[in-house]
């Protein structure tokens, strides 16, 4: 029988707007957080037009402010380790695009710590996949030139996430044939977003032993169009081989593009390395820290599946680490290497230097020097 996520039930009433929330910032559209007597109207900055910053500004009374994340602050010029506010007497989009994403971009005026109110709008932010940044206005009541704004308090937004985390469910399956494997896929929904999640069982792993596991974040770039600026589609190409040439396995195929910022800003850091930042650097510049990727539903989908007992095979220890904390037992993990270009060699260094990958960049070069 097919489950149906918990998400769906009537009385989950909180995480259901905060759902909605999430759909409408993506959209473009103001939503308000409530926190016991306080109000915040919260706008994604990404596609704010001269109308709405018009409108805006006069609702604001010179009230309004920019919230930025630490990483963004710093690239702003200050030693921070957390999200601040700026304030914006106007609503000025020139402004607010300079301090949210020009790369040469100096912070003009003081910053202030965010509030638990003013923190949900940047989880939100995160949740909806957008830039970083949210233009906020407090208000004393929801604004009447805006009809049918959604609102959610900041407790229900705040513990989403959490909330969320392992909560999902199977939706379907199906055997799939590939070339050179036999494999089915298995659907899951849930998470943030309800997004759905797919495991790829490959051959006939045995599930009451130690089963080959792989987590792989999408990657539309390398795994559909076989991008040279990173190896994933290479480790995922090579994992269904050796699963399929060495009695099966599980390869979970995550919904986490660009280490879990989402399309549209992984796109956004590309241009950025071609000018010559490296990959986190690049992320950096957005507002994102080294990874906001998590993976406890990966171990939810395996337990799932009825695996207990896995051989990952990653170069990232935090999925090794994330995997334990989630309860399952990692018996043994192993690199899954690409070919190396001279695209990827950096990104590849970068990963290793920045994130602790194990990744043997030197042998890599000597392997891409022998190509030549």
């Amino acid at each position: 029988m097919t489950q149906h996520p918990s998400t769906r039930l009537p009385s989950n009433t909180d995480m259901v707007a905060v759902e909605r929330l999430i759909s409408e910032v993506r959209s473009g559209r103001p939503v308000l957080i409530r926190d016991k007597n306080q109000l915040l109207l919260a706008a994604s900055i990404e596609i704010l037009s001269e109308e709405l910053a018009k409108r805006l500004d006069l609702l604001a009374e010179g009230q309004a402010s920019l919230l930025l994340p630490a990483a963004r602050l710093r690239r702003l010029g200050l030693d921070r380790e957390a999200s601040g506010r700026v304030a914006l007497p106007k609503i000025d989009l020139n402004r607010i695009e300079t301090l949210a994403l020009r790369l040469d971009a100096r912070i003009d005026a003081p910053v202030m710590t965010v509030t638990a109110i003013e923190r949900a709008a940047l989880d939100l932010a995160a949740l909806a996949l957008i830039l970083p940044a949210m233009l906020i206005i407090p208000l004393a009541s929801p604004p009447r030139f805006i009809p049918d704004l959604l609102e959610a308090s900041q407790e229900a937004i705040s513990q989403y996430r959490r909330n969320r985390t392992t909560d999902i469910s199977l939706i379907s399956r199906a055997p799939v044939p590939l070339e050179g494997a036999m494999t089915e896929f298995v659907v899951f929904r849930g998470g943030e977003g309800l997004r759905d999640q797919v495991a790829i069982i490959i051959g006939k792993p045995d599930f009451n032993g130690v089963v080959p596991v792989r987590l792989h974040s999408a990657c539309l770039t390398g795994d559909l169009f076989g991008s040279l600026k990173c190896d994933c589609g290479d480790q995922l190409r090579g994992t269904v081989r050796f699963m399929a040439e060495n009695g099966g396995g599980v390869l979970l195929y995550l919904d986490q593009e660009g280490r879990g910022n989402g399309l549209s800003n992984k796109i956004r850091a590309y241009a950025l390395q071609a000018n010559g930042y490296d990959t986190y650097e690049a992320d950096e510049v957005l507002g994102f820290d080294l990874d906001q990727r998590r993976f406890d539903f990966a171990a939810a989908m395996l337990a799932q599946l009825g695996v207990q007992q896995v051989k990952l095979l990653t170069n990232n220890p935090e999925k090794i680490a994330a995997i334990i904390r989630a309860g399952l037992q990692v018996v043994a993990h192993e690199r899954v290497i690409g070919r190396p270009t001279a695209e990827n060699v950096h990104y590849l260094t970068s990963k290793r230097d920045r994130a602790g990958h194990l990744i043997d960049v030197d042998a890599m070069n000597t392997r891409l020097n022998s190509q030549d």
